[in-house]
């Protein structure tokens, strides 16, 4: 039996709260489950103002939005990440500056962003790869410093901190993913996080397709209109139905993807220990396939700093001949592992819209090098 990289866990209330959607009349959206969802993150995580949307996605392009991305405007955001980090600014006609990944993770390099700063600068966006919270002290007083929006691209980041806040809570404006290969997920779902409040008023007209129809409905006005642009970036309330059955189990869902992070840890620093939550057998099979590569002393790993959410593990290989070698090997003992992102620098579609040649090597080197190994709740049942 193959083991998959991911497998969405359901709580077994799943389809008990979307039955009572139906029964309540409304699934269109911004009903009782989404209002549940947002107060949750609200009260749990000090964020000042949650919209959940139909995908992080949307919440990146709304953020676009409502900073007022105009075209000739530049975004600076690491070159390491999703698509949808870029194509969201891409989309109001911002020039995208990539920024390198770190040495040691493969965060942006915070260091390295000043100096792509122009008078055509409006926004950095960070990037919070794998939970692990970007140096937002030094992101926050450049912004300060020069005038600029922070955005914080939250997506695998839900319950991680830096130094005490939850992450997407520092920034002007935090995006998070329930995309099924998160922690907590809805098949396909985010939320965008307000934290300036000079943006909450018209982010709710926006998320309701520029209409005020969230005030007609709070019985705040006796009518209501198109005031501004917007689109349908509300979530059903069949996916917020789910949401909140993940929302009730959080604790529970994070504390065994922790299990399974520190055995996969504690397995690889310590060269084949015996794990409590995944079974020997398994892991021996990483054993097998990296002393035929040779490559027992030669991969990296995130530290347990690096991932304090347990949204996923990582081993980093030597080049990209050795990890897709790995990843064969793996598939053939039934184990699925998948490298992620490529390096959007050198995308085709960015070298047709930019003539910026810089090389980006550690971004290139992650692209490359990096493979994540499955994680998810059943993982060694």
């Amino acid at each position: 039996m193959q083991t998959p990289f991911n497998k969405p866990y359901q709580t077994g209330k799943e389809l008990t709260y979307i039955q009572d959607a139906i029964q309540r009349g409304k699934i269109s959206g911004n009903g009782h489950y989404t209002q549940l969802c947002q107060e949750f993150f609200e009260r749990s995580f000090g964020f000042e103002k949650c919209l959940l949307t139909t995908s992080c996605t949307d919440a990146l392009e709304m953020a676009a939005i409502l900073l007022d991305i105009q075209p000739g405007d530049e975004v600076i955001m690491p070159a390491f990440t999703f698509v949808s980090t870029a194509n969201a600014f891409v989309l109001r006609g911002a020039k995208i500056v990539f920024v390198d990944s770190r040495t040691d993770h493969p965060n942006m390099d915070e260091t390295l962003i000043e100096n792509l700063i122009t008078p055509h600068t409006k926004a950095i966006v960070a990037v919070h790869y794998a939970g692990k919270a970007c140096e937002m002290d030094l992101i926050m007083d450049i912004a300060y410093r020069y005038g600029l929006f922070v955005v914080e691209d939250a997506a695998q980041a839900i319950t991680s901190y830096y130094k005490g806040k939850a992450l997407g809570s520092i920034g002007h404006l935090g995006c998070m993913s329930f995309h099924e290969t998160k922690n907590i997920q809805c098949g396909e779902g985010g939320m965008l996080i307000i934290n300036d409040p000079q943006f909450t008023k018209r982010a709710e007209i926006i998320w309701e397709k520029g209409t005020n129809r969230a005030a007609f409905f709070r019985g705040e006005i006796d009518q209501y209109n198109w005031v501004d642009i917007g689109s349908s970036f509300l979530p059903s309330e069949l996916n917020a139905a789910y949401l909140w059955a993940q929302i009730e189990h959080i604790d529970l869902i994070q504390e065994r993807r922790k299990i399974i992070w520190q055995d996969y840890y504690q397995f690889f620093v310590r060269s084949g220990r015996a794990a409590a939550a995944l079974q020997t057998e398994y892991l021996g099979k990483f054993t097998e396939v990296l002393d035929q590569l040779q490559l027992w002393e030669s991969y990296g790993f995130p530290t347990q700093e690096d991932s304090p959410n347990a949204h996923s593990f990582y081993l980093l290989f030597q080049n990209l001949n050795t990890r897709a070698r790995f990843i064969s090997q793996m598939l053939e003992k039934g184990i699925l592992c998948v490298f992620h992102y490529q390096n959007l620098q050198d995308s085709p579609y960015y070298q047709s819209i930019s003539e910026d040649q810089r090389i980006l090597p550690n971004a290139v080197h992650y692209s490359a090098c990096l493979v994540r190994l499955p994680l998810f709740y059943e993982l060694g049942y």
